[in-house]
């Protein structure tokens, strides 16, 4: 076997508290807050000097996980305005699966969310938007249709 499962997504964020709190809303569960450092870290990163505050979230259903990293040394590198648009290389988007679409946008305002176009129908199949969360990041949201 090739691999045994995809373990987790990670963003790079400033703000802990605040991507926390936004992803909590989404209705993520927080599992745990450390911090990362020493010799494996600047390894496996190819860093020299990390210092690293991490948050583990995972989604109800318990198979998907996000983590967070926020770096305390070697300073973040901003990769430029965080209202890139969606078709730029290397840009990523974290979907997720929800049962509403326009409750989970509407609870998702206050902590900075911002539809990035507009709630989509796609047939009689979902609906679907992209909307950007924290430090930009794009989160893509569908609701299936019954």
């Amino acid at each position: 076997m090739a691999i045994q499962r995809m373990d987790n997504v990670g963003i790079v964020v400033e703000d802990m508290d605040a991507a926390i709190a936004f992803f909590v809303e989404l209705g993520m569960e927080l599992e745990g807050r450390g911090e990362v450092e020493g010799l494996f870290a600047d390894q496996c990163t190819g860093l020299d000097g990390v210092r690293c505050d991490i948050a583990m979230l995972r989604t109800p259903d318990g198979h998907s996980r996000l983590e967070l990293a926020r770096y305390r040394s070697p300073a973040v590198i901003s990769a430029g305005p965080r209202n890139r648009p969606h078709h730029i290389v290397g840009t990523h988007r974290v979907m997720f699966a929800v049962d509403d679409i326009e409750d989970t946008v509407a609870r998702l305002r206050p902590h900075g969310a911002e539809l990035v176009g507009e709630i989509a129908r796609f047939e009689d199949s979902c609906l679907l938007c992209y909307l950007r969360g924290p430090e930009g990041v794009i989160v893509g949201l569908a609701e299936q249709l019954r």
